[in-house]
């Protein structure tokens, strides 16, 4: 499968991208290299690979949800500029 500068234009216009015809002609060459690259790939003898959805492994990090104790009210209120009724007051900024 080769891609032609024909291909790149029609695209480019799809999405709205004014080409020059030196880039037209650029990207046409790389994208043909990349097919290239693909197809060497696929010669490759993959039948003891397993699939992978991500080069490393990957695994979740959990932690136990142990209940400790939290910080006390009144230093909370203590470093709040405005507090009422367990409750930050802050600038409105929304009419």
């Amino acid at each position: 499968m080769k891609i032609n500068e024909d291909q790149i234009i029609k695209t480019a216009k799809l999405a709205r991208l004014e080409l020059s015809e030196n880039e037209s002609k650029e990207y046409s060459e790389q994208l043909n290299k990349i097919i290239e690259y693909v197809k060497k790939i696929n010669e490759l003898d993959t039948s003891d690979v397993k699939p992978a959805a991500h080069i490393m492994e990957v695994s979740n990090v959990f932690r136990d949800d142990v209940v400790r104790k939290s910080i006390d009210r009144k230093g909370i209120e203590q470093n709040a500029p405005s507090f009422v009724d367990g409750f930050f007051v802050v600038p409105k900024i929304i009419e």
